[in-house]
């Protein structure tokens, strides 16, 4: 039996970097966020919607969705990030079921920055919760995204903070001080002896 497990934390927690490490595990990561954005590019029924919501200029030269124009939209707007989520949500967990039945490996991963927030942690068998000081994440954000603070700030208000979140997760990484690669050998052993003794 094929364990799924969730992994999520705010923007800015380093998640990414702690899926990295579980891949170098050999542990298969399903990366919600990146199909997400695939669908926005890829699937016809979303690009008619988005078109006829935002308007044409929401797609760029290439046919790409304009992804800075998009967030500058729906993180100032409830309306628009609800209606969005809406559109896509579904598909990615279309997407999410048909990978796993592909998997043979003791668990996978499923990697969402909205995990708990779309209620999709429901799902999962377990939940892993990346955390990090809210400073320490801002700093991040601004580096890697090239925003402002201003902007950073508005992203995180619109997702749950680690103490909400910290209620739905089984398992915690800090990244803040910690080391990252212990924390996750810890969590990779736990949950491969607990597919086995499920088997």
């Amino acid at each position: 039996m094929t364990l799924k497990v969730g992994i999520t934390g705010g923007i800015g927690s380093g998640k990414s970097v702690v899926c990295e490490i579980f891949k170098c595990l050999g542990v298969p990561v399903f990366e919600a966020d990146i199909v997400a954005r695939n669908l926005l590019n890829d699937n016809p029924l979303i690009k008619e919607e988005l078109i006829r919501l935002f308007g044409t200029s929401i797609y760029s030269g290439n046919n790409t969705v304009d992804r800075k124009k998009l967030a500058s939209i729906v993180f100032n707007d409830d309306f628009a990030l609800q209606k969005l989520n809406s559109l896509v949500h579904p598909l990615v967990r279309e997407n999410f079921h048909e990978w796993f039945s592909r998997q043979n490996s003791a668990y996978v991963l499923h990697e969402a920055a909205i995990l708990i927030e779309s209620g999709f942690y429901k799902l999962m068998d377990k939940t892993i919760l990346v955390v990090a000081h809210e400073e320490t994440r801002i700093n991040r954000v601004i580096k890697r995204d090239k925003l402002d603070r201003e902007m950073v700030l508005e992203r995180i208000s619109k997702q749950w903070d680690d103490q909400q979140k910290k209620g739905f997760a089984d398992e915690i990484i800090d990244n803040n001080n910690k080391m990252l690669i212990p924390q996750v050998l810890n969590i990779h052993e736990y949950l491969t002896q607990l597919t086995k003794n499920k088997n």
